[in-house]
């Protein structure tokens, strides 16, 4: 038995003045249901990935998909957090009901509203998804966390502020074929290299353009069990997945080595039985530039602190033998933390349907899918493809 993904839907990501967590919820839930041809009535369960923390006072946020369709009542709904991977964690879940035969048909919605309150709050908010005695609790912040792992990585490997840059840029760039991006401007790699008024640090050696951005946004899908799969128009399987934790104190754990990324890439792989060398493309987690870095070499493309030939022989880049987040990432997309990993299995299933629009990659055949939550910690990996 296995789980397909058969429609789905995604909002802009932005500043969304306009619409509330309510009313994104409520888009990519019926958007998603026409998406996949179906009613309400058909669903089995709904698993809503959404961290909150205070970005809005709304707690009890699992029934609110079924506002968008009246016929949903009556179903099972569930609120998911696993900090910035609280997306991907909602759909494993559902993934599990209908592998255990709990349900042949699920909804699974990401969703997160950041901008109704101030940059300070946003930032104390995200902080504590961090070890809070050690780390917020002492004035860390995200991007100073990240800061900290960058200048780890700098003093192993030599100064990367320029691999960076080149991730910024080529993530931006990227961005731009993307419709539902925040931002879709190619800022170049000079001005990314470049500390200045409107590119400042924000933790040294973490510039402006090495953070991912503040945003509002929610993404769907519909899985539905594989067996049922085909009678859909489209149907994408994932082909394996695997979620590894860490230990949440930063004390416990070399940063540097992405150790949780690295064994749910290869755990994953492992049960996709093929190589990294076998994807066609990857959506990963780039809250800030030195993670994806990281990434890279965690995926097995490179090893430790060799990851920016990568980007110097272009095979990440959008016509590369492996592009990394042809959608911008979350770099150039931006981050509504708990839309996140649903965004990036909707991107995964347009590329193997040969619905990306500017964004697709020729030929994808196998789509890799990189969300995690907090430093490391929560790492949720995805091999997808097109059901056969």
């Amino acid at each position: 038995m296995g789980v397909c993904i058969v429609g789905w839907a995604h909002s802009p990501f932005g500043r969304l003045d306009t619409l509330d967590l309510e009313s994104l919820i409520g888009g990519v839930t019926r958007a998603s249901l026409g998406h996949a041809g179906i009613a309400g009535s058909e669903v089995d369960g709904v698993w809503l990935g959404h961290l909150n923390g205070g970005f809005v006072p709304d707690i009890f946020t699992s029934s609110l998909a079924l506002q968008a369709d009246d016929a949903l009542r009556w179903r099972p709904a569930t609120r998911v957090e696993n900090a910035c991977a609280s997306g991907a964690a909602a759909l494993y879940a559902a993934c599990d009901a209908i592998e255990a035969g709990r349900a042949r048909v699920a909804l699974v919605v990401g969703a997160e509203k950041m901008t109704g309150v101030s940059g300070p709050e946003v930032t104390r908010i995200l902080g504590n998804a961090s070890y809070v005695k050690e780390e917020a609790a002492r004035g860390l912040t995200f991007p100073g966390i990240f800061a900290q792992v960058a200048l780890a990585y700098f003093e192993r490997y030599g100064d990367h502020s320029a691999t960076l840059a080149h991730i910024a840029a080529k993530n931006h760039a990227n961005g731009v074929r993307n419709p539902w991006a925040q931002m879709r401007r190619d800022l170049g790699f000079e001005f990314c290299n470049t500390v200045s008024d409107k590119n400042p640090l924000i933790a040294a050696p973490l510039r402006k353009t090495d953070c991912s951005m503040v945003s509002d946004g929610a993404a769907a899908v519909i899985l539905a069990d594989s067996s049922i799969a085909r009678q859909f128009p489209r149907a994408v399987a994932l082909r394996s997945r695997a979620q590894v934790n860490d230990f949440l104190p930063m004390s416990r754990r070399d940063a540097v080595a992405f150790e949780g990324p690295r064994r749910a890439w290869a755990k994953a792989l492992d049960d996709a039985r093929c190589s990294v060398h076998d994807l066609s493309l990857a959506e990963v987690h780039d809250c800030f530039t030195i993670a994806e870095l990281l990434t890279y070499e965690a995926m097995g493309l490179a090893a430790p602190g060799q990851g920016a030939r990568l980007l110097a022989e272009g095979t990440v880049a959008a016509g590369g033998k492996l592009p990394i987040n042809p959608s911008g990432g979350l770099k150039a997309k931006g981050h509504p933390v708990g839309a996140t990993g649903v965004s990036m299995h909707v991107l995964a299933a347009m590329q193997l349907m040969g619905e990306a629009g500017e964004m697709q990659v020729p030929g994808a055949e196998l789509v890799g899918v990189f969300n995690m939550g907090g430093s490391a910690v929560a790492n949720y990996v995805s091999i997808l493809e097109r059901l056969q």
